[in-house]
């Protein structure tokens, strides 16, 4: 046995003695409790970081599970993740100078296509070396015919029930990326401005953006607001710079009397305050910027100038015509701007595609309310409430190349009145060969793509639906899913992820999963915290603070990382990780070797000697020991059913080093040199109990223990607690 635990030379070989064995591969077994776990895709566009390093907190169930006796899956895919791919994929085109403009629809998609099986596979093999027991035979991706299938059919049943409508509507829109966003997408920041104060009239009124004025269509008012009760339903004259023009004042509870002067313009295609308000009084809706962020042809001679060039120009001609009061040049205010690109968003007025929230998170709140599914830690049930409770209506229409092109079909004839009712649309699984409304053999398909979250809202029943070959597929209007491996692993045991995509993926999957099945996706959602630097600062590559988790395990080894991942961390807080707090739990993996090597050896004495007399002293110390540990197994058992997997690993990792190590071993020393069968035999017993609870958390060198003291062609993985 070497003199120190050695990862680099076990890690690979352990892994694949496990694949091919099949320790992984789950299968309907009646007679046992199932226990599922659905692996949260990692975006198949770049390698793994140490957000995806945290699925060890489900490697670490799966594995407990198993020695617990349970039919266990932890099902593995990928996600073609749409916008965030297709902007990675745009930025390796940039250095190559072109862009995605420069390729038809299908040359571009098929370009990604190949840039992401690529990455796919590299990060295949990264989930491999972080030991994760994944059953690889069941491996799905979002783009999987028959995954795409399972979608189409949620889409159609959504749109055949009234649950999904088409409307024009003000967006998030990000004129760099080309694409709109959910209200939940958008990155909020806080900026300083000047706040410009114009003449309107006979009022001075401020604004951030003036150069939205060519869209403007009223001027509003606080109906309670005294000082302008006597111009409200009047008609003004404004001066402006492509001459004057007329306006009606309006009063609206939306203007805040505080807010500048108390009067402000109403510009409803470019604001969403006022696009509200533009619709409660009927107001003209302008455009006076396009998808390009542009200008458009009502700003006259500004006509086709970028938004903050023209904001400038404009600026200053106000000035000359004598039309600014005044500016404040640090107006503190919140601007929506994309998650990505961190470009201002554009409002803009588009046709998209909604889900309607209201009848989907009704029953989700139910669920959560009557237990159907519980929070780990429970803290998050009530964020949880609170989003299902105040979601908008969702928009799902993306306007990009890369995804699951939705499956909506506009009539050009509407030759019949069902057809003209609605406005031409029909939805279609398969490819149409005519209009489900009129037969009109004329119609065209949406250019837009699903929103990927729409995709993986469906990830949970569209993953276990789709095993085994022979699975129906048809999920519409069906009252109960014929599907063995569907319905032995379905509602899946835990959803675990972090807490920073509750209301993005969890809250959607609650909802959408109820909608289709008619059941929870998950009976427990276990959410981790985030990952921060030694300060507690939120990594970055700018910052340089990044720690690269393959660099970690080339150093130190898998269960070094994993370990420092979990240990002395509050389940659902972030933490701040080290090279230093990785170091510690790699001298614990060697400790635990060190354990094994001292027993090994001392299993040599033991058959040169063969004493099995025991002193007094002997005994009791053996008899303490073996109450400790029936403690320790006890308090470690309550702990990871209730899924306080921190103080388990610190419970075993005090256990062994502390207890078994340093007092144990210490005090049985001379027995053991002079060949105690029955001490040895004790002290084997309790280490190896313990290697059975560490391995959850530390898989290689518990299995590399095993294999030196049972044999090559063994495993832990075969035993039970």
């Amino acid at each position: 046995m070497d003199s120190k635990f050695q990862p680099q030379k076990v890690e690979k070989e352990i892994y694949s003695f496990w694949e091919e064995n099949k320790f992984f591969e789950a299968k309907v077994d009646k007679n046992k409790k199932s226990f599922s776990i659905i692996l949260p895709p990692p975006n198949a566009n770049a390698n793994l970081h140490l957000g995806h390093a945290m699925y060890v907190y489900e490697d670490i169930m799966i594995r407990y599970h198993k020695f617990l006796g349970d039919e266990t899956l932890w099902l593995p895919g990928a996600d073609h993740a749409g916008f965030e791919t297709q902007y990675v994929f745009e930025k390796e085109l940039q250095k190559q100078g072109k862009s995605r403009f420069d390729y038809d629809r299908d040359t571009l998609y098929q370009m990604i296509w190949d840039f992401v099986l690529k990455n796919k596979s590299n990060m295949e093999n990264q989930l491999r070396r972080l030991g994760f027991a994944l059953d690889w035979s069941r491996e799905k991706f979002t783009l999987d015919e028959d995954i795409v299938k399972i979608v189409y059919q949620t889409f159609k049943k959504m749109f055949d029930e009234g649950l999904v409508y088409r409307d024009e509507r003000l967006v998030n829109y990000c004129t760099h990326c080309g694409t709109s966003f959910s209200d939940l997408e958008v990155k909020y920041v806080e900026r300083n401005d000047p706040l410009y104060y114009l003449k309107y009239g006979p009022f001075t009124l401020a604004t951030v953006r003036p150069e939205t004025k060519f869209a403007d269509t009223a001027v509003a008012v606080n109906p309670a607001d005294k000082r302008y009760k006597k111009w409200i339903g009047k008609e003004i004259e404004v001066e402006g710079l492509l001459g004057n023009f007329k306006m009606k004042v309006i009063a609206d509870k939306a203007v805040d009397p505080q807010f500048g002067t108390g009067v402000v313009k109403v510009t409803p295609a470019h604001d969403f305050v006022d696009y509200e308000i533009g619709k409660r009084h009927n107001l003209q809706f302008k455009i006076a910027i396009n998808r390009q962020g542009r200008l458009t042809e009502i700003a006259g001679k500004y006509q086709g100038l970028p938004v903050f060039k023209a904001r400038k120009i404009i600026v200053e001609d106000l000035q000359k015509k004598g039309l600014i009061v005044r500016i404040d040049e640090k107006y503190t205010h919140r601007v929506a701007t994309c998650y990505k690109c961190g470009q201002t968003l554009e409002p803009q007025l588009m046709p998209q595609w909604f889900v309607k929230i209201k009848p989907l998170s009704r029953e989700a709140i139910k669920a959560v309310k009557e237990k159907k599914v519980v929070f780990v830690p429970r803290r998050f049930e009530k964020m949880a409430l609170w989003w299902l409770k105040n979601f908008h209506d969702w928009n799902i229409s993306r306007q990009i190349v890369w995804g699951i092109r939705i499956p909506a079909y506009k009539c050009r004839k509407m030759s019949n009145d069902k057809c003209q009712m609605a406005n031409g649309w029909f939805v279609s699984i398969g490819k149409p060969d005519k209009c489900e409304n009129c037969g009109s053999r004329e119609f065209d398909q949406d250019e837009d793509t699903f929103d990927t979250w729409f995709s993986s809202a469906q990830w949970p029943f569209a993953t276990l639906l789709t095993q085994n070959g022979d699975s129906k597929l048809e999920i519409l209007n069906s009252k109960k899913i014929q599907n063995n491996f569907f319905n032995y692993f379905y509602p899946t045991s835990v959803m675990e992820t972090g807490y920073d995509i509750l209301p993005w993926w969890v809250c959607r999957m609650l909802m959408v999963g109820l909608y289709v099945t008619k059941n929870v996706p998950f009976k427990t959602v276990f959410l981790h915290g985030l990952v921060r630097d030694k300060k507690g600062q939120k990594m970055s590559k700018s910052k340089g603070n990044v720690i690269n988790p393959m660099e970690m395990i080339d150093k130190y080894g898998a269960d070094a990382l994993r370990m420092a991942l979990v240990f002395g961390i509050k389940e659902g807080s972030d933490q701040s990780l080290s090279e230093e707090k990785i170091i510690g739990m790699r001298n614990f993996a060697n400790k635990v070797w060190n354990i094994a090597r001292f027993i090994y050896i001392n299993r040599q004495v033991q058959r040169q000697k063969s004493k099995s007399k025991d002193n007094n002293l002997e005994l009791k110390i053996v008899q303490k020991l073996k109450k400790e540990f029936k403690e320790e197994k006890e308090k470690y058992l309550k702990l990871m059913n209730s899924y306080r997997f921190s103080q388990a690993l610190g419970l075993v990792n005090k256990f062994l080093w502390r207890r078994l190590a340093d007092f144990y071993i210490e005090q049985l020393k001379e027995p053991l040199k002079d060949g105690n069968i029955k001490t040895l035999e004790v002290l084997k017993k309790v280490y190896f109990e313990n290697l059975k609870m560490l391995h959850p958390f530390a898989p290689f060198v518990t299995e590399a223990v095993w294999k030196i003291f049972k044999g090559k062609d063994q495993s832990i993985l075969k035993e039970n607690l």
